[in-house]
């Protein structure tokens, strides 16, 4: 998950992060759950991320949507 941004540094082993409100998780966390964040290296595979259950809905951030159609009567996204 991530990256989040630390948004108050509670103690020296506990920070707090800025979340989305959708997110039902908690936002102060230890340190020890907390790592840099890195930028994937040119030609590297970039894993695709698992849904976000919000309300018991499976959700997925969506950068930008390239394409759209209708099939059944339901339209469908091809997003990235």
């Amino acid at each position: 998950m991530g990256p989040y941004t630390i948004e108050e540094v509670v103690s020296k082993n506990v920070v707090k992060l800025k979340l989305l409100t959708s997110m039902r998780i908690h936002l102060v966390v230890n340190v020890s759950r907390v790592v840099k964040y890195k930028e994937p290296m040119k030609r590297q595979r970039v894993e695709e991320p698992n849904p976000v259950e919000v309300e018991e809905i499976e959700e997925w951030k969506v950068k930008k949507i390239l394409n759209k159609r209708k099939a059944w009567g339901i339209e469908k996204y091809l997003v990235c």
